[in-house]
């Protein structure tokens, strides 16, 4: 993998000495343009400096020459700073310098993969250091971790450089420490400890920027974007690695901007654009051949190699590893020979060398040197070998080894924040082990599977411990779980090679293979569109709208009965989806406001729909003690920022709610008062009805951070916030909680669930039921959809069929409010 591990070096400044004001002021100018990201400048201001100096001013020439090697450094020229400071040193230059200066050639050593000689600069430096403790010993120490780096002793990096971090603060040297941190997250990402990597990074990030060091914030912000890489979060990665680059570009460091160029290619395959990915690893070839670094040529035709097999162009994979053997064979790095061997393996896989293949992928799999990533990728690879000769005892058990073998590495994560993301590198394992699974007469096997990896998905989003009973396979069969829900369960598994449908009766379970992901993701973005433009999708008989039905609907529709009760277990893009907007054919039963001779309708005309997460929580559900008929009612709050304006008719959705409950009976916070501290000080749990207008907002990456937006209550920066892990930590006894405004469900979605965020924070919590917004919902319609749906309730419907009912009138109107754009944002969640 291609880290920024630092090359800064310390710059000695002793105040005893006497120094000339130009060549003072020469350095500072020439230091502050270095850490400001102009290398090149630096670089000549030092030189100028140097030959100013080396006459008159041994010690300050010393210091130019220094300079100037960094300067070099960072701009990756690692030959051409040896050649400078291979120059005869400065007369008078004293022991701290020459130690700065032999850590200078032992770092360039380092990343020219020339061991034996560094090992010698550190080792002169290392007795210097004996000689006389100071704090240029901690470069010394660093430059130790650096080449235990490199030859693959990560943990014993890792111990040097918390030595250098303590040696940094001992002597207040910023600069150290901002390097320490920054190589301490190096360390961290090739153990795989991403979420330490992702503490470590974003300090080094922060150090640097407190330090004004861009060199420095450039190498950090690109080791966050592998951390967050590693865990799965391929969008923030991404973005920071196109920002790290970019950067890399206007610093003129063409060595680390080759790298992010790399890392945008790591992400570019990880999200399925294989042409962006091999774009990318053709350009840092040609970056890293022009700079002719034999570590980054390496790993770019490691890349490309993989690349290329992955693309089924066997020829160009052979092409790569001929370039890529003899390099690696003069490194002598194992965890390169290891990826050579995977990529070997992988061509012999794919041209039906089965035994040649096998023998390589095991080696892989048992190697001590072996990554997590390497051995999980061996294991799933021979589980595929065995699957394709038919051996479905020996795949069985590499499906289930490849993961144990993922689920011991997100143990091993001691961040909870990290563990949701992580678990999207085991999609592909449990997507190939599904479809083995139902193509071999085990659907029941497969939809146990599927559930458990929905499960603990949306046990670690709401920081549950996932290794609990609870969430293991559900003790009940399907079909009972169905009768529990009183209704027909349609669990939705989406696949890269086939996705599938399990729709479950309380008397029978039937599977039915769906399209790839590919081709339905598609058509959910278009139809979404279609939902939010001005058309009814309805009147002009919408093309995605029907096909979706025919595709995800139709497969099960003899099992739904006309009128039933449908709970819906959704899976990646389809949590995006509300089922009751679906085109199903014809004009519908009487009163769908479709015409007689409609070639549509929409699906709410036929069914009760609910969204559920998974069977395991449904089984595990227990009946709610239940609250008094008392509503808690909080909205129309103060803005806390132009992010979030004040929604114009709250005020009246709040009034029309309120008449629905008795004054004894309802406790109401508005404006000022309607803030996080009321509702978490007002005994929630006492409440049968919780309800707020307001807007909510979920997290990209943590969806504990998903929050409701009311007003502020106190000085602090979020006060205004009302966070899904605080919500999860005041239990409720509700029957329904409301949240009617903006992006209310959550607007992450991670695969293999629906989505993460307020909805399932309030049903962990203890609520029956929670409605919440797919999109923003009108400001217009949502009053009269609400007090509809409240009038529903004090007749006795259960939440589900007034919310149905309220949509229904809204449907069945004959104003514009009869588009899906006005009902059809909010859906039920239950459990």
């Amino acid at each position: 993998m291609l880290l920024a591990a630092s090359l800064a070096l310390l710059f000695l400044y002793h105040p005893q000495d006497a120094k000339p004001v130009d060549a003072q002021e020469t350095f500072n100018r020439a230091e502050a343009l270095l850490r400001r990201g102009f290398p090149v400048l630096s670089q000549e201001l030092a030189a100028r400096g140097y030959d100013q100096s080396q006459n008159s001013n041994s010690v300050w020439a010393a210091r130019f020459q220094a300079l100037e090697a960094e300067a070099l450094e960072w701009r990756g020229m690692y030959e051409e700073t040896l050649r400078l400071m291979a120059a005869p040193a400065p007369a008078g230059v004293s022991g701290d310098e020459e130690i700065h200066k032999l850590v200078i050639e032992a770092v360039a050593l380092i990343h020219l993969q020339d061991i034996a000689e560094a090992n010698k600069k550190v080792a002169s430096a290392q007795y210097l250091c004996s000689l006389k403790a100071t704090g240029e010993c901690g470069e010394v120490i660093r430059a130790q971790g650096l080449l235990a780096m490199e030859l693959g002793h990560f943990s014993e990096a890792r111990d040097f450089f918390l030595k250098s971090l303590r040696v940094a603060r001992e002597h207040s040297d910023r600069q150290l420490e901002t390097t320490a941190l920054l190589n301490l997250s190096a360390a961290a990402i090739q153990q795989e400890r991403y979420d330490d990597a992702v503490d470590w990074s974003s300090s080094a990030l922060k150090a640097a920027q407190d330090l004004g060091d861009e060199n420095l914030a450039e190498a950090a912000m690109g080791n966050v974007g592998w951390a967050y890489l590693g865990l799965g979060d391929t969008s923030r990665a991404l973005d920071l690695f196109l920002d790290a680059e970019k950067q890399a570009k206007e610093i003129g460091n063409v060595r680390n901007q080759l790298k992010w160029i790399s890392a945008i290619g790591n992400t570019a395959l990880g999200t399925g654009d294989s042409a962006r990915a091999l774009q990318s690893y053709r350009d840092a070839l040609m970056l890293a051949k022009q700079i002719d670094s034999n570590e980054d040529i390496i790993n770019s035709l490691e890349y490309l190699a993989h690349v290329s097999i992955d693309q089924g162009n066997l020829d160009d994979a052979d092409f790569y590893l001929a370039q890529l053997v003899p390099r690696v064979q003069a490194t002598a790095s194992r965890l390169d020979d290891l990826d050579v061997v995977l990529a070997q393996a992988k061509i012999d896989a794919a041209r039906h060398h089965d035994e040649w293949a096998k023998g390589l992928f095991r080696g892989v799999e048992h190697d001590p040197d072996s990554q997590t990533s390497m051995r999980m990728g061996a294991e799933h690879a021979l589980a595929r070998l065995f699957e394709a000769e038919n051996n479905a005892k020996d795949a069985n058990t590499m499906y289930r080894t490849a993961l144990k073998t993922f689920e011991a590495a997100r143990a091993e994560l001691k961040d909870e924040d990290s563990k949701l993301p992580f678990l999207t590198n085991a999609t592909p394992i449990y997507d190939d082990y599904i479809h083995f699974l139902v193509h071999r007469g085990q659907s029941r096997r497969a939809l146990d599977v599927a559930d458990q990896s929905r499960a603990r998905t949306l046990a670690q989003g709401l920081g549950i411990d996932s290794d609990k009973p609870t969430f293991t396979p559900a003790a009940l069969r399907p079909e009972e779980i169905a009768r529990k829900a009183n209704a027909t369960l349609l669990f939705y598994w989406m696949g890269a090679r086939q996705s599938y449908l399990w729709a479950i009766t309380p008397r029978r379970t039937a599977v039915f293979a769906l399209p790839a992901q590919d081709t339905i993701v598609p058509l959910i973005g278009r139809y979404r569109r279609a939902l939010l433009g001005p058309e009814d999708p309805v009147e002009a008989a919408n093309e995605d709208g029907r096909a979706l039905y025919n595709l995800l609907v139709a497969p099960a529709a003899r099992l739904i009965a006309p009128g039933a009760h449908v709970m819906v277990l959704t899976d990646g893009a389809l949590s995006q989806l509300n089922f009751e907007t679906l085109l199903a054919p014809g004009p519908g039963p009487m009163g769908a406001t479709a015409r007689p001779d409609a070639a549509a309708h929409y699906w709410i005309d036929d069914v009760t729909l609910m969204s559920a997460p998974s069977l395991s929580m449904i089984a595990a559900a227990r009946p709610s003690r239940g609250a008094t008929g008392r509503l808690l009612l909080l909205g129309d709050a103060v803005s806390p920022n132009p992010d979030y304006p004040e929604l114009p008719m709250a005020s009246a959705e709040m009034s029309a709610i309120e008449r629905h409950f008795p004054a004894f009976a309802r406790t109401v916070f508005a404006r000022q008062s309607a803030s996080p501290a009321a509702y978490l000080k007002s005994a929630p749990a006492q409440y049968a009805y919780i309800h707020f207008v307001t807007h909510g907002v979920a997290s990209r990456t943590d969806p504990l951070d998903s929050a409701i937006i009311l007003s502020r209550s106190g000085s602090g920066e979020d006060s205004f916030k009302l966070h899904a892990r605080d919500i999860i930590h005041h239990p409720i006894h509700a029957k329904l909680v409301t949240v009617s405004a903006c992006y209310g469900s959550g607007a992450r979605s991670y695969a293999g669930e629906g989505l993460v965020g307020l909805s399932w924070s309030f049903l962990r919590a203890g609520a029956q039921s929670v409605i919440a917004a797919l999109w923003e919902a009108s400001d217009e319609s949502t009053p009269r959809l609400m007090d509809n749906l409240y009038e529903g309730l004090e007749d006795g419907m259960a939440p589900a069929d007034a919310l149905r009912r309220a949509k229904l009138a809204l449907l069945h109107s004959h104003s514009r409010f009869r588009k899906p754009f006005f009902w059809g944002s909010f859906q039920i969640y239950t459990a």
